[in-house]
């Protein structure tokens, strides 16, 4: 498994080649090679700032010798009119690299504002935030970063890191007792055995996990049920399994859900639904 870093350089890398091409130019036909330059983010819409840490790094990705000050750090809430950074470099560097730099952070932020949002409405309940898989193509790295950022927890980062049986695994393997079987039979040859969680539709699925999967499943995912419908669930889990409640929760429900004592609630549109902060790079000519 690749590290943060090693992967942040990979997207680094396919966005600005998407970007730049065979040359900035106009940048290459308006601004001498040698032109070295100041230029400072500004925070135009309240939010949660996210993406300092990425922005450094895409300046210092084609010029180690960059001077980046930052004014404020990620997590930090943030108000229209303030600065975030200054960046000094060359002007080609830093022409190049503002909308790659701009598209992250306007994007990490909008997810880590309303990530933080929703946190706020379960403080002093013993429920935690959990993102999914519902992220943009070759930019979930970022996206799930935004969301640590705000205050959540992160999911499973793919396909690869644990096993979900979701409904579709459960009726192609022909019902949830032999979908559990098949998929613990197959982590034993595993040389790191995987995690495995469950999706439960009904009662009857609940029970069917707590009678046959202990030792076998560490998380049950309620799908669809309603608060009251948790409450029961909770109560035949009697605390053997983790538990997670999934689908179509928004922030006029969550608390509701946390109310149950149900251990995460997990949100898809804390990423597909999240709007970007607005942010600009200008340039200094102090």
């Amino acid at each position: 498994m690749k590290s943060f870093d090693e992967r942040l350089h990979h997207l680094i890398t396919e966005a600005l080649q998407e970007d730049v091409g065979d040359g900035d130019h106009s940048t290459l036909s308006s601004i001498p090679a040698d032109r070295m330059g100041k230029s400072v983010l500004k925070i135009k819409q309240d939010g949660v700032l996210a993406g300092m840490d990425v922005a450094e790094k895409i300046f210092q990705f084609k010029e180690s010798g960059i001077v980046f000050t930052a004014f404020k750090k990620d997590g930090d809430i943030v108000s229209n009119g303030e600065k975030a950074f200054e960046v000094e470099a060359s002007v080609h560097n830093i022409l190049t690299c503002e909308r790659l730099v701009l598209n992250c952070m306007q994007r990490m932020s909008g997810i880590a504002t309303l990530t933080h949002r929703y946190t706020e409405k379960l403080k002093g309940y013993h429920t935690r935030l959990l993102d999914t898989r519902k992220t943009t193509p070759n930019f979930r790295l970022l996206e799930k970063e935004a969301v640590c950022i705000g205050g959540g927890v992160n999911h499973r980062f793919g396909l690869y890191d644990m096993i979900m049986l979701k409904d579709n695994h459960i009726d192609y393997c022909g019902g949830i007792e032999q979908a559990i079987d098949a998929a613990y039979a197959y982590t034993q040859k595993l040389k790191h055995p995987l995690k495995i969680e469950v999706e439960t539709r009904t009662l009857e699925d609940v029970k069917k996990v707590c009678d046959t999967a202990k030792g076998k499943v560490f998380r049950i995912m309620l799908d669809n049920f309603t608060p009251e419908k948790i409450s029961e669930a909770l109560q035949m889990i009697n605390g053997e399994f983790e538990t997670e409640a999934s689908g179509g929760i928004n922030l006029e429900t969550i608390e509701a859900y946390a109310a149950t004592g149900v251990d995460y609630v997990s949100v898809g549109g804390l990423i597909h639904q999240a709007q970007s902060i607005d942010l600009s790079l200008k340039a200094s000519m102090e």
